[in-house]
Formats: structure tokens, sequence, C-alpha cells
């Protein structure tokens, strides 16, 4: 890493420079994230995920810096114009907009007014004004008289056009304005005419004035969505006027002629060049703010809903509800895999409720069911209370299950590879269940931004977005581990250092030789190399293996560590794992070396606490209340258990058994100051709310948290 780059990423992060180098240099030389923050803590000074992650884009904007640099500077040395304080300028500069005021004069650009006057040979007369010695500037005009130029005043406004250029080029002058925007300017919205009948939904935003700086992300992104859409006008107001004088007191030093036209000169530049193209920066400056926090807010919906509590390996009945085409059911075994296929008809029009709980209640009998999962779309509900209305011979625990982007995977690659003789609707049910039992391992097959944890996911930038859940969906599955013999190779893939192509590789070693006993095997799956067994493999389980610290998160090139641990208090490793009271008689400094630290020991130790622990936790079953099942239904003052399915940054949407979630919003949460609600609640976290305001209209319902 460039040593500079070090000293910055240091600073803008708070983050000692040794830690930022190591970091660095660990990636670049290969080392994921997951692994880094797990394994490599000695080097970095035990930094998190998301601090390791924050280096990386970092340093990732800083290397395309340095590349829009070299291309800024083959440019101007093209030109013939770059000299050595110029060079040395471009070199030091590590601000993006300063980078490209410096570059302005020298871009290249469509010929502009400024352009054609200097082609008519009228910058000596722009010089001559802006040296301001009292000249008569009518009389002197007419010497720059020809054939395209046929008045004194054609000559002036050609000389107006190249001041204004110069001011709109002058570094210090479009920095100043880029702070006055940041500090005061104002965002406004208004409806487009013609679009108020289809604008409904931006009824909010049809007058509306905001400072930029207090603008929450949510409601940025909502009024340029609405802009986009061509229904809303938005624009960005600062104070003009004392923009002007800032600028005319850097250029105009007299009275009189020369000065007015200076001032011209500059009103026309702020309005024409300055504004607008400093108004596009901001928006996009503050539209990069937004995304990166909606992109946030995203991610982290995301990995609480990855790392949800599964089931575990239970046989599940599945339920895909509908009305007029029926309710889809599937069994699925302990592992997942499907056993058998069916259609119910309990709801209108046919009716058939009798009927369909018999069928019911044959499956759950002939393949010893434990736990009925039902998606929570269309008749969800009337599918609920039909089912808790059979009386089984064991207990049999009844669970609502979100299905979003169920739909997706069902008509994906993925799904056909999976199920090539089943239709989209037998896909659906099947990752209903599956979903309950590992929502982990189901989820990873769908393309996150189709899973609604999120808002605004097709406004904000794709790639950032596509980064981020990547990133999350990665450190979700190398935190949770994965078991390498009964894993699919799509959750493979997002162990740290596999990717497709070997997570393919593995999947069709194990299905040639069959379950892998020791991790060691890894080093035999083709084209899996050192590298990738180093990444890979402390996030691996094997059950029962040959060797029982496979089964834990202790990483394979310390377990001679706990093999000398054990040696030395005379157990075998398997002893030494469950003799609680010999672990806490180990002096850790003394297992100590150069490469090997306490924070790794200590990770050492916490694993032996808890070989082969899930950190998820246990599913619970969850029940709406009985005859609410539509908004009609809902009422001022009605009181409702419900169970937060998304969190935003103004609040959390509740689903309280009816189509429409509730809002709770952030004022309604708790009587404290809280920045975000994620603060105090949790996606899945199960509430009882009260409902303050219904809309039928808007299909809008308004809730506060009771406690």
């Amino acid at each position: 890493m460039i040593q500079k780059h070090i000293e910055l990423i240091a600073l803008f992060l708070g983050i000692q420079e040794n830690a930022v180098k190591n970091t660095g240099e660990l990636l670049e030389d290969g080392a994921t994230i997951p692994f880094i923050a797990r394994y490599r803590k000695e080097r970095t000074g035990s930094l998190d995920e998301v601090q390791i992650s924050d280096i990386q884009k970092h340093m990732k904007k800083l290397a395309e810096l340095e590349s829009r640099k070299e291309t800024i500077l083959a440019s101007i040395e093209e030109q013939g114009k770059l000299t050595s304080e110029l060079k040395s300028r471009i070199l030091l500069t590590y601000d993006a907009n300063e980078l490209e005021d410096i570059y302005l004069p020298y871009k290249r650009k469509k010929k502009t007014k400024a352009d054609v006057a200097r082609e008519n040979g009228l910058e000596p007369l722009a010089k001559m004004i802006m040296s301001q010695r009292g000249q008569d500037i009518i009389q002197v005009a007419a010497r720059y008289l020809n054939k395209n130029i046929i008045t004194q005043q054609e000559a002036i406004q050609g000389a107006k056009d190249i001041i204004a250029e110069w001011v709109s080029e002058d570094q210090d002058i479009r920095e100043k304005i880029r702070q006055n925007f940041r500090k005061f300017a104002k965002i406004q919205s208004k409806v487009a005419p013609k679009k108020k009948a289809d604008a409904e939904k931006y009824m909010d935003y049809f007058e509306f004035e905001e400072s930029l700086s207090r603008c929450p992300s949510h409601r940025y992104l909502a009024m340029l969505r609405g802009a986009n859409e061509d229904m809303l006008k938005v624009t960005l107001s600062i104070d003009d006027e004392r923009a002007l004088q800032m600028i005319d007191r850097k250029y105009i030093r007299s009275n009189g002629q020369e000065a007015d036209l200076i001032a011209d000169a500059i009103s026309d530049s702020y309005k024409r060049l300055i504004f607008p193209s400093i108004e596009t920066q901001i928006l996009n400056e503050f539209k990069e703010k937004a995304d990166d926090e909606a992109i946030r807010v995203f991610g982290e919906n995301l990995r609480q809903l990855l790392l949800a509590a599964p089931l575990g390996q239970k046989p599940v009945l599945a339920i895909d509800p509908g009305f007029r085409t029926g309710c889809k059911v599937v069994s699925l075994d302990s592992n997942g895999d499907f056993l058998e296929y069916t259609t119910i008809f309990p709801h209108p029009p046919q009716y058939q409720s009798t009927e369909a709980k018999e069928i019911i209640k044959s499956l759950v009998y002939r393949h010893r069911i434990k736990a009925i999962a039902i998606g929570n779309g269309t008749a969800s509900r009337e599918t609920q209370s039909m089912v808790e209305e059979i009386k089984f011979d064991d207990k049999v625990d009844i669970y609502m299950v979100n299905e979003s982007g169920a739909s997706i995977y069902s008509a994906s690659d993925i799904a056909r590879e999976e199920f090539p003789d089943k239709d989209v609707t037998v896909r659906g049910a099947v990752s209903i269940g599956r979903r309950l039992m590992d929502p982990l391992a189901e989820l990873v097959k769908i393309d996150a931004k189709s899973i609604g944890v999120g808002q605004y996911q097709h406004d904000v930038n794709q790639g950032k977005l596509k980064e981020n859940l990547d990133m999350t969906v990665t450190s979700c599955v190398n935190k949770v581990g994965v078991n390498i013999n009964t894993a699919s190779r799509h959750i493979l893939t997002y162990i740290a250092g596999l990717g497709p192509s070997l997570a393919k590789n593995i999947v069709e070693y194990r299905r040639a030789n069959g379950d892998f006993t020791s991790i060691k095997q890894l080093n035999k799956v083709p084209r899996l190399g050192d590298r990738a067994f180093e990444q890979a493999a402390g996030f691996l389980r094997i059950k029962n293996g040959t060797h029982p610290l496979d089964n834990t998160g202790v990483h394979p090139e310390s377990y001679h560590i706990v093999e000398l641990m054990a040696k030395q208090s005379g157990m075998s490793v398997a002893e030494f794992i469950t003799h609680t009271d010999a672990r806490k008689n180990i002096k850790l400094e003394e297992y100590m070396n150069d490469k090997i630290g306490i924070p790794t020991l200590n990770d050492i130790m916490k694993e032996l606490d808890k070989p082969g622990h899930d950190p998820r936790g246990e599913a619970h079953s969850f029940s709406f209340a009985e005859n609410i099942k539509s908004i009609g239904d809902v009422y001022e003052g009605l009181v409702l258990p419900g169970i937060v399915s998304n969190l935003t940054n103004f609040g959390a949407f509740v689903d309280i058994g009816v189509k429409q979630d509730g809002l709770l919003h952030i004022s309604q949460i708790t009587d404290k100051f809280i920045q975000n609600p994620a603060e105090i609640l949790s996606l899945g976290q199960q509430l009882t709310v009260k409902v303050i305001g219904v809309d039928v209209q808007r299909k809008r319902i308004n809730l506060t948290l009771l406690f």
C-alpha cells in the first residue's frame, strides 16, 4: 500500500496506521474479509468485518482516484500544457472535486461561447476589461471588429463570455459555492401539473421544501424517484445574492464601466455555468450518501433475516396458500428433501375445508411431520385458521413464513436444477418449507433484492447494492459455518475463498467419494489449492469426523495448539473439549508465539466451550389475532400482536396479519431519543401494537408500540 493512502485511511476511519497497513496487505494478498476478521486478529488489531470492509472500500476509492489522476495528467500533457507546478497540484490532491476543478480548464468539451469568442480574437479584450484600468471599453472594443464581430457590443459580449468561463473555472470560487450548497441549500419539490392526478403516492411532496443537510435519505430518495417518474420536479436553491456578492468581492476592484461589465459576466457565469454544474454535483453527492444509507439499512435487514433462527432438521409440511387455485402442499423430510405433493381447496370458491383438513392430517401422520410452514401471502390467515382447527395426534407447531422471493426462486435456474420435473408451484412450496428449516441455506439461492427487506433498492446504485448484499450474505454464511457434508453448492459458494467453481467441485467430489471424514480431504478436491484451503477451512464443519476439531471454528492451522494443550493435560483432544475444568486451568500466555496471540487463543477457547454451536438460536411459532384478516377489520384503538417485517430509518413495518403492513413510526417506538428503529427493534421480533390510524383508501395503517 502507498504510505499516503495508509495515512489518509487511518485518519478518516480513526484506525491505527499499522492496522490499516497490515489489513491492506492481507487484502492485496487475496485474503477474504471473513478470514481476516476471524483468523488474523493479531495483524489487524482485532478489527471487525465492518472496519475491514471500510478499509477495502477506501483502498478502492483511492486506487480509482490515482487512476483518474493518470488519465488527467496524460490528457494535459498531450495538450502540451502540463507544467511541473500543475503536475504537483494534481498529484498532491486527494479530493475528487478539487481534482476535477483543477482539470476543468483543460477538459475537452463541446465548443462554448467562450471558445467562439477566442476564435474571434476577443481574449485580449477580456483581459483588458479584467485589468480594470479605467479605459473606455466601447472605444477599445472597436479595435476587435472583423467579419464575424460587426459591432462593439458583440465584441464586448464575446469578452464577457470569456470572463464568465474564467470565473466558472475558478477552483476557489467553485469550492466556496459547493460549501454554500452543503450548508445552506434547500431541496424543493413540486408536482408536475400534468401528472398531478397520477402522482397521489407523492402527495407529501407536491409543495415541499426542506434544508438539504437535514433531509433524511429515505425522503431524498422518494423525491428523486418521483422526479425520475416525471411526477415531481426537484431542485436546489441557495441565497443567490450572497453567492454573487462573494464572487464580486474577489473579482471587482473598481467602479464604473469595467466593473459593471465584470458584474454582468459574473452573473451570467453563476446562472449559466456555476450554479447548474454545482447543483448537479451536490445532488449526486447527496444521492450517493442517501444510497449508502439505504444500502446500509437494507444490508442490516438482510443480515437479520439470514440469521433468523432455524427450525432445524425436522420433517415439515409446507403450504403455499391460495384461494381459487388452491393451497399447494408439500411434505419434506428432516433433510429438506421432497417427499410428496398435493393441492387442497379449503377456501372459496371450492369450500372443501373438511377434505383439506383430512388430507393435511393424513400427511402429518404418514410423514411424521413436526411443524407446518405457511407462506404469509394471499389466503395465509384463512389457511392458518383452518390448520389450527385440526386436532393432531401429536403436537405440531404452526409457523408463518415470509414468502418474499419464493416465486423468484421457483422460476430460477437453481430451482429447475433441483426439481427439473416439478412445476413452479411445487418449487415455491418447497422453498417455504426449507426457509423454516434453515432460512440461511434457502435464502442464499435468491437474489437478495427480491427478499423484500429494503426500500428504494431499485433507486440506489446497483453496483454498490450488489456488492454490499453479497458481502452481507458472505458474512452471515461464514458466521454460522457450513456442514460440508450436507451443504448445497449454493451456500458453499459464499464460504470464504471458494466461489461457484470450487463449490461445485466440492459437491461433485462428495457425490463421487462419499461424505468427507476430515477437513484435510479438501486438499483432494480438484483445483482447491492451499490458498483456498486456508481461507475456507475454518468455516466448514464435519460432524462425527476423524478429528473432533473439524466440527468447530478452530482453524486447522491452530489444531496443533489444542493438541498440545490436550497432551499437557493428559487427555485426548475429544476429552479436552468436554473437560471444562481442564480448559480453565490453561494459561494462554504459555501458548503464544510470533503469529498467534491472546485474541486468537481466546477465540479457540470459546469454540471449545460450544463446539458445533449454531449462533442463530431457536425458531418460535407465532399467531396473529384470529378475527383480523383484512384492513377492513382494523380500527383505531385495536391492540394486536405483530411481527417486524421491515426496518427503515423512519420506522418499522409490522405484519399484523392483513395484506398491508402497519407503520410503526420512529416517534411511536419509545419515549427516548433514538436515531433509528434498529437500536430497539429487530427483524422478525414479535410485538404488541396498538392501531392509532387507518386510511383504507391509501392502504395505510399507523401503529404505536405497547410494552
